[in-house]
């Protein structure tokens, strides 16, 4: 006989499962969803194999990087697979720097987050150190622009590709600087990273491009009642409010935090036609204008270029005429000019002051010739505002990425060339890259353009918008031909 109390259904016994590592809250009735989701989350709960994984590269880099340092330098004959200078050249400028760039596109600042040494050291620093707050001169938003610009410019006038002692200088010198600031400021963050680093810059403008980010649903954040700890995001991101992925090094510790952050696909032009409208600025267009489009190009073109060997002889000959002789010393140290007599590779102060002057005239030409028809786009687009110059400037980062691969990648092609690889293909391969950035960047241009006005006005805008990319073609062609 039934009672006549209502019975209650069986009720569902939910196990407690214990959060993640890293920040991180993944509980039976919320999983990740997607493969790339459960890719995210991977990286979240492998923390620990990952922190091996970047020891193991920071000991590959520092051999690299050392030991050459310390070997005489090769002989003519000395080739790729018997001499370790040649192939740590080869791997550092051949394949790592190009293919880092090449990730950035590809991946997102992957590479940060997971492989880079000078992460990985500072952020190592920050864990022992002082914990000294972030001061205000290292917030500046210019430093991406100058430390990317003075890098650039000290590199060449040292032959950071041609020889080991100056690759330990440069690379060896920024990584010191990295681990320095790590062990002085914040408590087990990347300081450096954010702030300083010389390619953050970048590798933040590149991974704008990249179909591969960690989407965050702010609705979602709002939703979530759990207790959960604080993401230790070393990068220093506001996560809650993340919508790009210029700033994210991609490490998966916020993966599934409150339900609401996961890695995901989106459209490549998102972050610039859409997130870009609002936090593209003046220094970010001066990077990719006067930086990557301009210093870039002239540090690439000045070692065959007729114009800077008529610059440099008009130079001389007056200096000559006027019995002005201590410019054309040639005694300067190593570490401030090139220096290697014993393979004819000397630099005096006049080739120093040249290099210089043909870099800056490149940029300021080339730079002020795009600012113009970038510009005269956003006018032609019916209403002036300089934030429109800045958020269409950044239709520019694919052609100005593929600049800059194609300059590094030219050392992979001349070290194969000498190694006896046929090459004959590589013009047409650089040409077809070439026409794919500039097909990207219309593309992008269109898509910014589009979201000011329709109709007519956006195709009169794009009219200006191919004579930037005509200017920075015209660049390129002289290249190749020089090539």
């Amino acid at each position: 006989m039934k009672s006549g109390r209502a019975q209650r259904p069986p009720q569902r016994v939910i196990p407690i499962v214990a959060a993640p590592s890293g920040g991180g809250s993944c509980s039976p009735e919320r999983q990740p969803r997607g493969m790339l989701a459960l890719a995210g989350a991977w990286l979240r709960d492998h923390a620990a194999l990952l922190r091996k994984l970047q020891w193991a590269v920071v000991l590959v880099y520092a051999f690299l990087l050392i030991i050459p340092a310390c070997l005489p330098l090769p002989e003519d004959t000395a080739r790729m697979w018997d001499n370790l200078t040649i192939f740590a050249q080869f791997v550092f400028w051949g394949i790592w720097w190009p293919f880092v760039l090449l990730s950035m596109v590809l991946f997102g600042r992957l590479w940060c987050g997971v492989l880079c040494p000078e992460g990985a050291l500072s952020e190592w620093a920050a864990r022992k150190g002082m914990g000294k707050p972030i001061p205000r001169w290292m917030r500046w938003g210019g430093w991406p622009f100058v430390a990317f610009v003075l890098t650039t410019v000290y590199g060449q006038l040292v032959s950071v590709y041609q020889y080991p002692k100056a690759a330990l200088l440069v690379l060896g010198g920024s990584t010191v600087a990295a681990i320095a600031v790590g062990f002085i400021y914040t408590r087990g963050k990347r300081a450096w990273c954010r702030h300083l680093c010389p390619v953050n810059g970048v590798f933040g403008l590149l991974s704008k491009l990249a179909p591969l980010y960690y989407r965050v649903d702010e609705a979602a954040w709002k939703a979530s009642h759990e207790r959960t700890p604080a993401v230790d995001c070393a990068p220093l991101q506001p996560l809650r409010h993340m919508q790009g992925g210029s700033g994210c090094h991609m490490c998966g510790r916020c993966s599934d935090h409150r339900g609401a952050i996961e890695l995901s696909l989106r459209s490549s032009s998102d972050e610039v036609v859409r997130v870009a409208e609002k936090e593209a600025d003046g220094w970010q267009t001066a990077l990719i204008v006067y930086g990557l489009l301009g210093v870039a190009m002239g540090a690439f073109h000045w070692t065959m270029s007729p114009w800077f060997v008529a610059l440099k002889q008009a130079a001389a000959e007056w200096l000559v005429d006027r019995d002005i002789m201590w410019p054309l010393d040639t005694e300067a140290p190593w570490w401030l000019l090139t220096h290697y007599p014993q393979h004819n590779d000397v630099f005096s102060w006049l080739d120093g002051a040249s290099l210089i002057a043909y870099v800056a005239a490149t940029a300021l030409v080339l730079g002020t010739g795009i600012l113009i028809s970038l510009a005269l786009a956003v006018i032609a687009s019916g209403r002036w505002r300089t934030q429109r110059l800045h958020h269409l400037a950044q239709a520019l980062i694919p052609l100005a990425g593929c600049g800059v691969f194609l300059g590094l990648s030219a050392l992979t092609v001349t070290l194969l060339k000498t190694e006896g690889f046929g090459m004959h293909w590589v013009n047409d391969a650089r040409l077809a890259l070439l026409a794919g950035a500039n097909l990207w960047a219309l593309r992008l241009a269109f898509g910014i353009l589009s979201r000011w006005n329709g109709g007519l006005r956006r195709w009169t805008a794009l009219l200006p918008f191919c004579g930037a990319l005509a200017l920075v073609d015209c660049a390129w062609g002289f290249m190749f031909w020089w090539w």
